[in-house]
């Protein structure tokens, strides 16, 4: 890595939890991504969910497709755990080349989860294949009990259900994404280097405040919830530490703007337009600029068991405005930080 004060030369960064949706939807979510990612892990939550080998493959070859022409993204295909997943699907999957993880979707957490694990022990054959050969499993870590509130619902998560899983099975390799909450973080201190954790830039960015203060802001409305600025002070400390276990996963997850802008809105917000850039803020505003490079581009490679990107992109400490609204499935999308400024470019 290389730096000053106004540039900012890093290794090629990956994506370690990106939703791309599918379709038309592609044009929109592919460009935005594959501009400065190397890879990403593509979640699974289609509707119908990606299930098989088959389906993987099938979607992996869509996303290909609405790649700019010599653009080298490379998706990183993952399978949606359900009940009824066996050891051999597991098996098969690891077989196959393209699958680097498996899902685990509490069924009714977020968008599209609606056919996701309603209790791990019914796919406890699956979770001990993937301890056995090495999968990782990647977690939506929130219980979806109406008794819980829904700021409590990932450290209620980790006393429930994360907890027991790696009492059972201690050598799983776990990726807790999203994390929101300084419970989180310090579940992930605790824990050896088979568990780590990704952080969106929307949840170094922004609190409940953002979300509620003044009136409802439903473009930052996200899943999990948006926590207190405490919470949001530990996630910047963790992301800024240089600990190898914390790595970047934006969760950018697009919905028109009528999808939002609802009685019933959905949750989600998109991020991919300018990711790196927003996470170029976070870092240089706690002094860490230098920490930026191992967040972005080495740990989650690492963990992984991936190589390293050997490519690089630069930054520069220039101001832009996202604009109000990108096109999407012919529709209005509105991006995080709309119609604002950014304060780090990257050079094309």
């Amino acid at each position: 890595m290389t730096k000053n004060n106004t540039k900012l030369t890093i290794t090629q960064p990956d994506d370690w939890h990106l939703h791309l949706r599918d379709k038309s939807a592609l044009k929109r979510t592919v460009m935005d991504a594959s501009r400065y990612f190397g890879r990403a892990v593509i979640m699974p939550n289609l509707l119908p969910p990606v299930i098989n080998i088959t389906m993987a493959m099938a979607y992996r070859d869509r996303i290909l497709q609405a790649c700019p022409k010599d653009n080298n993204f490379e998706p990183l295909m993952t399978l949606y755990l359900r009940d009824n997943t066996t050891a051999m699907d597991i098996q098969r999957a690891y077989d196959s080349g393209i699958i680097h993880a498996i899902k685990l979707y509490p069924a009714g957490a977020t968008n599209n989860s609606n056919s996701g694990v309603t209790n791990l022990k019914l796919c406890h054959s699956a979770l001990k294949k993937m301890q056995q050969i090495g999968v990782p499993l990647l977690v939506h870590g929130e219980v979806t009990l109406d008794v819980v509130d829904v700021f409590d619902r990932e450290k209620i998560f980790i006393e429930q259900v994360l907890k027991p899983l790696l009492k059972y099975l201690p050598e799983m390799r776990v990726v807790f994404e999203h994390i929101t909450t300084a419970d989180a973080v310090n579940f992930i201190l605790d824990k050896g280097p088979n568990i780590a954790a990704t952080i969106t830039p929307h949840h170094l960015l922004l609190n409940r405040n953002d979300l509620l203060v003044g009136g409802i802001n439903p473009h930052h409305y996200c899943l999990p919830v948006l926590k207190r600025n405490t919470h949001q002070q530990a996630l910047i400390e963790a992301a800024t530490s240089g600990y190898t276990q914390f790595f970047l996963g934006t969760d950018s997850a697009p919905h028109v703007r009528a999808e939002k802008e609802t009685y019933c809105g959905c949750a989600g917000i998109y991020n991919s337009h300018a990711a790196i850039e927003l996470y170029a803020e976070v870092f240089e505003a706690a002094g860490a600029l230098d920490k930026l490079e191992g967040f972005a581009s080495h740990f989650g490679a690492d963990f992984y068991q991936l190589p390293r990107n050997k490519s690089f992109i630069k930054l520069i400490k220039q101001s832009w405005n996202v604009p109000k609204t990108y096109l999407f499935n012919k529709q209005s999308l509105v991006p995080m930080r709309a119609g604002r400024s950014v304060g780090w470019k990257v050079l094309n």
